[in-house]
């Protein structure tokens, strides 16, 4: 195999181009092995072998410094750059991530794992560069998806103001998660259509050679007048509006070609963007005809592309997400969804289809979806937000400004709240609560299951000011009862669904059902423990919260957000003005980012399973409660 004479990127120097179609297909090979049993990221790295050595082989890591663009196309990167023994442990825990990790190589040079950040980096590099005398170049390598999110535009615009060496490489396969929208995707698409000419220059001669008898000639005279039709006849304007040197499009597969516009511009001065051509998928016949269902998989049988699933699970709060909300839609016609490129990931497929006239996808545009979502709600309509927790993370200042000073009803439905697993800290949804319960004037609610899911949409739907969820990442709880059995969602109250004598715990969301598992393993310890739902986390509720001080027991909050800031402080900072003396234990995330592993691994780890949760309590309340029982 040729894969196994390639150490690093230089070992990649001197294979020929028939080598390098051999080694893609080995890389290929690999990758589809290792993801089939540790799931990750299919079709993007797919996508992108081609590209990767061809960017390795004209650039050289780490002197010049090559950026992945959210890095979940770093694959065949980090199998070219020493990891390749590593590989087959990726994104398990232990293993090597799934993204880009300075820690974990010299060739990785920055962290990523959301979208549009790699030009401002970029940026940052070249000025680092230029300011401390330092030779090399610096490579972006961004997606057409990750390109329509406001920040690139940024980074485009001062990067052309600057006029340092950067180099952009646009690898467009029209794909981000969902199929990409906007105007800046339907530009890319008319460039797609053009012949793959690899400058403006090549571009222009082809179309005054085609006149008969002058054309040529015609040629020479006008290639003479300093951008004379520039404006009419190149393509990726765009860009050069910019203040960028555009070559392309280029065949992201025919290495020739693409290495010769590597080379120029890598050979030329400023700002250059080279357009590159490629395919989510490629190689794989399932990831090219699913590209949207593997660029994110789970583990999957490689000769039907079918996942791997051991048993029957209940149905995913993202699943019943989307099916209630279609409900209310068909209840209430000024309901409205909208995602930021995520149609798949937060279960709006079903909307999509059913209510084609009232679903919105701005695309890798977070702020843009929360003050869209504000004008909406201003103008009459009641829209729903569907964002990753992690992501929501980009919008912060809009859900402040734009939704809650002006007390809209926006409902912000955050899915993945919690930790995610094998995706890691860049994606975790543990800073919701966090960042959330501090703003004035806004609803922010964590169901316990999937039922009490229902129940908030519903009340969430009625509500006339800003309303924010966050569910898990994952099955719900597999519960029998229905809405009609549960209590009702009234604003800012609480329910006890366990009484005990001894101590209280305050169960923040989904960590409800294993914290009663842990309660009945404590009963038979002898501690007898109340378990309540909060099901608010703003409007908390302190009339609950006087009552369980008033009884002078030890409290205990469990949750899966950051503890500093989180559920746990909340309830401290009440409970202390109330004369609370009893003793409080907050269990949750330490203030720490916590690395890649499967959602299990992850509880166990941080001891906030059923097993964890009854060691911690047992151990925080001995001697005191042990004794208090024996006597």
């Amino acid at each position: 195999m040729i894969l196994d004479r390639i150490r690093e990127p230089a070992d990649l120097e001197f294979l020929s181009y028939e080598e390098l179609q051999q080694l893609s297909s080995e890389i290929r090979e690999m990758i589809i092995s290792v993801v089939s049993r540790n799931g990750g990221h299919l079709a993007s790295n797919l996508g992108i072998v081609e590209l990767t050595l061809a960017v390795h082989r004209i650039f050289r890591s780490p002197k010049d410094h090559i950026l992945w663009d959210v890095g979940h196309q770093c694959y065949t990167h980090k199998i070219v750059t020493g990891r390749r023994e590593q590989f087959a442990g990726i994104r398990t825990f232990g293993g090597i991530s799934g993204f880009p990790k300075i820690c974990e190589s010299r060739h990785d040079m920055f962290n990523t794992g959301h979208s549009s950040t790699s030009i401002s980096a970029a940026q940052g590099l070249a000025i680092s560069n230029q300011l401390l005398h330092r030779d090399g170049k610096v490579v972006a390598v961004i997606g057409d998806g990750a390109l329509t999110a406001g920040m690139a535009f940024e980074a485009l615009n001062f990067t052309g103001h600057e006029k340092n060496d950067v180099v952009v490489i646009l690898n467009d396969n029209e794909m981000s998660i969902s199929p990409n929208v906007g105007a800046v995707s339907m530009y890319l698409h008319r460039l797609r259509l053009e012949p793959a000419y690899t400058t403006p220059k090549d571009y222009l001669a082809h179309v005054l050679k085609q006149i008969p008898g002058f054309g040529s000639r015609l040629y020479n005279v006008i290639s003479r007048l300093e951008g004379s039709l520039k404006y009419l006849l190149t393509p990726g304007m765009l860009f050069e509006e910019f203040g960028f040197k555009y070559f392309g499009p280029v065949d992201g597969y025919d290495f020739e070609t693409l290495e010769r516009a590597l080379i120029r511009a890598r050979d030329r001065k400023g700002p250059v963007l080279v357009h590159v051509l490629t395919e989510k998928g490629r190689g794989y016949k399932p990831a090219q005809e699913f590209c949207h269902k593997f660029h994110g998989t789970g583990p999957f049988e490689i000769s039907t592309g079918k996942a791997k699933s051991s048993s029957k699970s209940p149905p995913s709060y993202t699943d019943v997400f989307g099916n209630v909300l279609c409900k209310l839609a068909s209840q209430n016609e000024d309901i409205v969804a909208i995602t930021a490129a995520m149609k798949e990931g937060t279960g709006l497929n079903r909307f999509a289809l059913d209510f084609p006239a009232r679903f919105f996808d701005v695309g890798i545009a977070e702020q843009h979806a929360i003050t869209m979502a504000a004008g909406m709600a201003r103008g009459g309509l009641r829209p729903f937000v569907a964002i990753y927790s992690s992501f929501m993370q980009r919008a912060y200042d809009q859900v402040i400004h734009d939704v809650s000073l002006m007390q809209l009803p926006v409902v912000m439905c955050l899915d993945r709240a919690g930790l995610v697993g094998e995706d890691g800290p860049t994606h975790h949804g543990v800073f919701d609560v966090s960042f959330l319960r501090c703003i004035p004037d806004i609803q922010v609610m964590a169901p316990r299951d999937e039922i009490e899911l229902e129940q908030m949409l519903a009340f969430a739907s009625v509500q006339n000011g800003p309303v924010a969820l966050r569910y898990p990442r994952g099955a719900g709880a597999g519960c029998e009862d229905s809405v009609a059995d549960r209590q009702p969602i009234i604003s800012g109250r609480a329910e006890i669904v366990k009484e005990g004598k001894d101590v209280a715990i305050w169960a923040l969301g989904h960590m409800l059902h294993p914290t009663l598992e842990a309660a009945e393993e404590l009963e038979r310890q002898g501690i007898s423990v109340c378990v309540i739902n909060p099901r608010f986390i703003k409007p908390f509720d302190l009339d609950m919260l006087t009552a369980v001080v008033n009884r002078r027991i030890p409290m205990i909050t469990i949750e899966e957000n950051a503890l500093p800031g989180g559920f746990g402080s909340l309830v401290a900072e009440h409970a202390i003005e109330m004369g609370h003396s009893a003793g409080m234990l907050r269990i949750g995330i330490p203030d720490s980012f916590i690395q890649h592993g499967s959602q299990s691994e992850l509880r166990r780890l941080l001891k906030i399973d059923v097993d964890g949760i009854k060691e911690r309590i047992a151990e925080w309340l001995q001697p005191s409660v042990i004794k208090k029982v024996a006597c």
